[in-house]
C-alpha cells in the first residue's frame, strides 16, 4: 500500500509494480462506462426511489463528480469522449449522425483507444458508436479498437435490434443476424464478461462499455419492471426498469473483474452522455430541462469515478469538469499525454486527491444550423445561453419557432445568463440585470465562436438503404 501512495505521491500511476490483489504489473486497466440518456434524478445516490445498489456502491465507495458536464445529445458527448475536443471543433455540434447521413468524425482526429493502444493497452469496446460508418474507416475497428460488439448508430430496437428498417448489430465487421428477441443488456454484458475472462494477465485492459440504456425505446425485461409495481405511469415504471437493468450489468461486469484479479487495479469511470430526455419519461430534478436542451438538466451528467489507487474518496467533489477532459484523464491514468491543443485537460489530481480542477470554463455548445441556432458558454459561476435554449421538456419544434414561449410558457429562444452557484436551477435570468458581465460573457463567447467548425450536416443519402446492404446498416457507401 506504501508503494501505491508513493505512485501517487509522485504522479507515476502508471508506471509501477501491481497492487496487491491484481494480476497486471504495469498499469491500471480502465474501465470508462457511459450510460445513454440518464437523467440526474435516476440514479439512487440523488433519488432513494431508484434501485441502483451496485452504482450507488461504487459511487459512495469512490468519489462522486457532481459538477461534471456532458452536451446535451448523443453524437457532441461521444465526440468529446473519443476525440478531447469540443463538439463544434470538430464539426459534430449539431444533434447527432443520423444512419443515412453521410457523416462521422473526420478520421484526421485521433481516437483515445488509438492513443491508449500505443501505451501497451489492449481495447475493447461493447455498446453504441454513434460516431459515424458510412465508410469503414469510420468504424470502431478501425479507430483503435481491437475488438467491437455492438451497433452504429442509436435508438434501436432492444430485442429486435433494428432501427429504421435497418438491422444493427455488429460483432467486429460482422453482421449478427442471430440474437433476434434477446434483450440486449443481456448479450453485450456476456461480451464484456468474455473480453474479461479471456484478457491476458499481462496487459493493461481499456474497456469501453458506452450501455444502450437508458435510451429509448422504453424496454426491459418484466422482472425490472416488476421492481416499480407502485409506479403508476407505465413509461416511467419500464424506465426505471431499465436503469436497475443497467445496474445489474455494472455489477456482473464488476463481478467478472473481480473473479479475473483485474479489479485492484481498475480505475472506473462512469458518466451519463446526457441528461435524462423528458420526452421518454427521464427525471432530471431538481435541474431545469433535459436532453436535446442546454439548460442544466441536459448537460450537467451524473458522474464517479472508482478504484483503489484513488486517494481521497467517500465524498462528493464540486470541481469543474467536462466530457472532453476524459480523454487526457484517461491517457494521464495511463502514463500517458494528449497532444497540445486539444480542448480537454487532465483531471486527474482532481479525481485522485480532490485537487482544485484545472478546467475554470468551458463551451456548451456553438450550433449555427437551423433549427438549432444557439452558443452557450460556462464562465466561473457563470452562464450565457444566446439562441434557442432547448424547450425544457426536449422537443424540437421547427414549425414553431419564432416563437419566444414554448406550450409550457418557458422562454427558449433568446438570451439568459446565470449564476450557477446562487441559482443551479436556472430560474434568475440576469440578463437584464447586470448588463457589464452580460457583455463580458458575450464577448467571451464571440471569442470562442471565431473557431468554429462548420457543422457536418449532409442530407440523407439514397445510397445509405440498408435494403441495398442486406437488410442492415453498413459502411461502405461514401
Amino acid at each position: 500500500m506504501l508503494r501505491v501512495v508513493l505512485l501517487l505521491l509522485t504522479g507515476t500511476l502508471a508506471a509501477g509494480s501491481a497492487q496487491p490483489g491484481s494480476k497486471n504489473t504495469t498499469k491500471p486497466n480502465i474501465l470508462f462506462i457511459v450510460a445513454d440518456d440518464l437523467g440526474w434524478n435516476d440514479v439512487g445516490w440523488h433519488n432513494p426511489d431508484v434501485k441502483t445498489p451496485v452504482l450507488d456502491q461504487l459511487a459512495q465507495e469512490g468519489v462522486i463528480l457532481d459538477q461534471s458536464y456532458v452536451n446535451y445529445v448523443c453524437t457532441p458527448s461521444r465526440t468529446a469522449f473519443m476525440t478531447g475536443y469540443f463538439p463544434y471543433h470538430v464539426g459534430t455540434q449539431h444533434l447527432v449522425i443520423f444512419p443515412w447521413q453521410a457523416s462521422a468524425v473526420p478520421s484526421n482526429f485521433t481516437f483515445l483507444p488509438e492513443k491508449l493502444k500505443g501505451l501497451g493497452y489492449a481495447t475493447h469496446m461493447v455498446g453504441k458508436w454513434h460516431l459515424g460508418m458510412c465508410n469503414w474507416k469510420y468504424t470502431p475497428t478501425y479507430r483503435g479498437f481491437d475488438s467491437f460488439y455492438g451497433y452504429y448508430n442509436g435508438a434501436e430496437d432492444y430485442y429486435t435490434h433494428v432501427v429504421a428498417n435497418g438491422l444493427d448489430l455488429r460483432d467486429d465487421k460482422e453482421v449478427v443476424k442471430t440474437k433476434n428477441g434477446q434483450y440486449g443488456t443481456y448479450f453485450f454484458t456476456d461480451r464484456v464478461v468474455d473480453i474479461v475472462e479471456k484478457h491476458p494477465a499481462d496487459t493493461p485492459l481499456f474497456l469501453y462499455l458506452p450501455f444502450q440504456n437508458v435510451h429509448q425505446p422504453l424496454q426491459v425485461p418484466k422482472r425490472f419492471e416488476d421492481m416499480y409495481a407502485s409506479v403508476q405511469n407505465e413509461n416511467r415504471r419500464k424506465l426505471l426498469g431499465m436503469v436497475s437493468a443497467l445496474d445489474e450489468a455494472v455489477g456482473n461486469v464488476t463481478m467478472a473483474m473481480k473473479n479475473a484479479g483485474l479489479w485492484d487495479n481498475t480505475l472506473v469511470i462512469f458518466t451519463t452522455d446526457n441528461g435524462g430526455w423528458i420526452v421518454a419519461s427521464g427525471n432530471n430534478y431538481p435541474l431545469r430541462g433535459g436532453k436535446v436542451t442546454l439548460w442544466e438538466g441536459g448537460n450537467r451528467g451524473v458522474a464517479f469515478a472508482h478504484g483503489k489507487m484513488l486517494q481521497k474518496t467517500g465524498y462528493t467533489n464540486n470541481e469543474m469538469i467536462h466530457a472532453v477532459d476524459w480523454f487526457p484523464t484517461i491517457l494521464a491514468a495511463a502514463g500517458g499525454t494528449a497532444d497540445a491543443g486539444i480542448d480537454g485537460v487532465s483531471q486527474l489530481d482532481t479525481i485522485m486527491t480532490g485537487k482544485p480542477s484545472p478546467r475554470t470554463e468551458f463551451v456548451y455548445n456553438i450550433d449555427d444550423e437551423f433549427p438549432t441556432k444557439q452558443g452557450a458558454i460556462r464562465v466561473g459561476d457563470y452562464k450565457l445561453i444566446e439562441g434557442y435554449a432547448g424547450k425544457p421538456d426536449g422537443w424540437i419544434r421547427p414549425d414553431n419557432l419564432t416563437d419566444t414561449k414554448a406550450d409550457s410558457g418557458d422562454p427558449f429562444i433568446g438570451t439568459w445568463l446565470f449564476n450557477l452557484k446562487d441559482d443551479p436551477t436556472e430560474h434568475h435570468n440576469l440578463a437584464d440585470t447586470m448588463p457589464d458581465k452580460l457583455k463580458e460573457m458575450q464577448a467571451k463567447l464571440a471569442e470562442y465562436r471565431k473557431s468554429l467548425v462548420p457543422a457536418i450536416n449532409p442530407p440523407p443519402d439514397p445510397k445509405s438503404n440498408p435494403q441495398d446492404w442486406g437488410g442492415a446498416w453498413s459502411p461502405g457507401w461514401c
